[in-house]
């Protein structure tokens, strides 16, 4: 496993739509850990293909497993819990989002291609994808809450669309103008 580079806005690159994956083999399982290990050492909770300059439709993420009730504790009782949340990574090949919720929810999205750059953004908070996992096995798998956004996100990346395409255009621009302007002075 190695460490890849993630491209930043403005790379054209992002903005591509992803290539479906036709043979699953070891280039792509070794790309699937690559990808992981590159996200977990940016920090990340998802990662696509295309924010490593691969023209793949193939995901991975890990938003951790909860195993606990937050309305039931206290501020400290949280943040001491949080720090253990047990890594549940997710390998998707191929995902297909194939139900959204009407309902709503918002949530604050960031992304390791706009490193330092968050915003509200509004999505379905259930939603249904069918993707093949590490193992070739057709998956359908229901996701609600952080998950749910966090799969959204990615197949975004991989239709060439970044969370800041959910938000107003001012917003948008305002965003996008320092972040250029940041990542090309680095």
């Amino acid at each position: 496993m190695s460490i890849r580079e993630i491209i930043r806005v403005p790379n054209p690159f992002l903005k591509i739509v992803a290539k479906p994956v036709n043979i699953i083999n070891d280039s792509i399982l070794g790309l699937l850990d690559d990808m992981l290990e590159t996200m977990y050492n940016a920090n990340g909770i998802g990662l696509a293909a295309t924010q490593i300059s691969e023209n793949k439709r193939v995901i991975v993420m890990d938003c951790g497993k909860v195993d606990f009730n937050q309305d039931d504790m206290t501020e400290e009782e949280y943040n001491d819990k949080i720090k253990n949340i047990e890594p549940q990574p997710i390998k998707m090949i191929n995902p297909k989002i194939i139900h959204l919720s009407s309902n709503l929810t918002e949530r604050e999205e960031g992304c390791l291609s706009i490193p330092g750059y968050n915003a509200q953004v509004k999505r379905p908070n259930t939603i249904k994808v069918n993707y093949i996992d590490e193992n070739k096995n057709d998956i359908t798998l229901e996701a609600d809450g952080l998950l749910a956004t966090c799969i959204q996100h990615e197949v975004d990346h991989l239709n060439g669309v970044l969370f800041i395409d959910h938000i107003s255009r001012l917003k948008r621009e305002i965003i996008l103008r320092k972040a250029i302007k940041e990542f090309t002075t680095d």
